[in-house]
């Protein structure tokens, strides 16, 4: 199981048409329903920060599930316009969870 956390700065003045496609983003994820995914974006109060956990069962070698969603490059290739820096990326390794990995 890999599990990430990605922390992104938005751009002030894109943040409203981010959330717009990040929540038709996440319609297309509930529809496609990838097997063995979990996945939340939020909102840290600075308004433009944003913290995202994913987790997918995938080894090394596999596609990650979600490449195959429909709209899966749109919204990675707008990403590009909307983040005010790089977005910093981090392998987590979980000592405990409850329903959340």
């Amino acid at each position: 199981m890999s599990v990430q956390m990605v922390r992104a700065k938005i751009k002030a003045d894109k943040v409203a048409e981010m959330e717009k496609a990040a929540k038709e983003w996440f319609a297309a994820v509930e529809t496609a329903q990838p097997e063995g995914v979990r996945y939340a974006s939020c909102k840290l109060p600075d308004g433009v920060t944003y913290v995202i956990l994913l987790s997918a069962d995938v080894d090394d070698d596999e596609s990650h599930p979600l490449g195959a969603v429909p709209g899966f490059n749109e919204f990675q290739e707008n990403l590009k316009n909307w983040i005010a820096e790089p977005p910093a990326v981090e392998q987590l390794t979980p000592v405990g969870s409850y329903r959340l990995f």
